[in-house]
């Protein structure tokens, strides 16, 4: 029981803030719930994996990212909401175009976060005012995909916002961010395929890496000794040579070499 407002002696409290901002920005909640639906136990999913029927209230919010540099990101896909932020198409303009001038650098280390560790980013945002610029509040999610090539250079996000739009192009200012690296909650039930995300054991044979880059954790060299317990004396993968050998030649067998040569007219001649 409460006395004067305040919880009783061993009574849970339990944090509203975070079920308030569900109930204000729902596209951000319905976005990762199916990105995690889409985990399955592994570290992220597929970029492949993402079909828009999955968030089809959230999709006018969500977009798909392209890391196309160190802190830069691109949008392949945006939904028709980030279009009205700025008052023109989107797709093809980086991530930071959102955001203003003091804000670009925070995004890039963010983004830098996403893709390296990988990990999930949640960002509060207010956008700037100015006359025909009521007050608009937003919040980012952004959620690490995998590429087809095996690397971590996508990623699923949603820009939900509340308040009038207004006068375009509408630029946003970032007042919080939380980032919640993946390693660690996925460590209990990874999938066998993405077993090799964890830190690379020493003892580990080298030529079971994995080709494809997986974030941070997957980019650890391989100790020499490792190489040299595989029987492979520190040349990497390179393989023992093969010596050339050629045809036996029988007991008894007198021929000589010689060499043919062939002319024009069609004659050969032996020497």
């Amino acid at each position: 029981m409460e006395r004067d407002g305040h919880p009783a002696a061993g009574q849970k409290v339990v944090e509203m803030a975070r079920f308030a901002d569900q109930a204000r920005f729902g596209a951000i909640a319905e976005v990762e719930a199916y990105w995690q639906a889409l985990r399955a136990g592994r570290l992220v999913p597929r970029r492949a994996d993402i079909d828009p029927r999955g968030i089809e209230r959230a999709l006018e919010y969500a977009f798909v990212l392209e890391r196309i540099a160190a802190g830069l990101a691109r949008l392949r896909i945006a939904g028709t909401h980030l279009s009205d932020l700025m008052g023109m198409e989107v797709r093809g303009m980086p991530l930071s175009t959102f955001f203003t001038p003091e804000s670009r650098s925070r995004i890039g280390d963010v983004l830098e976060q996403v893709f390296d560790s990988p990990a999930i980013a949640t960002l509060t945002l207010t956008a700037e005012r100015g006359i025909g610029k009521p007050a608009l509040e937003g919040k980012l999610i952004l959620l690490p995909l995998m590429s087809d090539l095996g690397d971590v250079t996508r990623v699923l996000g949603c820009l939900a916002t509340q308040g009038a739009v207004g006068r375009a192009p509408r630029r946003f200012a970032v007042t919080a961010v939380e980032v919640r690296p993946l390693l660690g909650d996925a460590a209990q039930g990874l999938a066998p395929e993405e077993t090799a995300l964890s830190p690379v054991d020493p003892a580990a044979d080298p030529r079971d890496l994995p080709s494809g880059s997986y974030g941070a954790a997957a980019r650890q060299e391989v100790p020499p000794e490792a190489n040299q317990r595989n029987g492979m004396d520190r040349r990497g993968m390179a393989e023992d040579p093969i010596l050339y050998r050629g045809p036996e030649r029988r007991r008894g067998d007198r021929r000589v070499a010689h060499l043919r040569l062939v002319r024009s007219d069609g004659d050969d001649v032996e020497e």
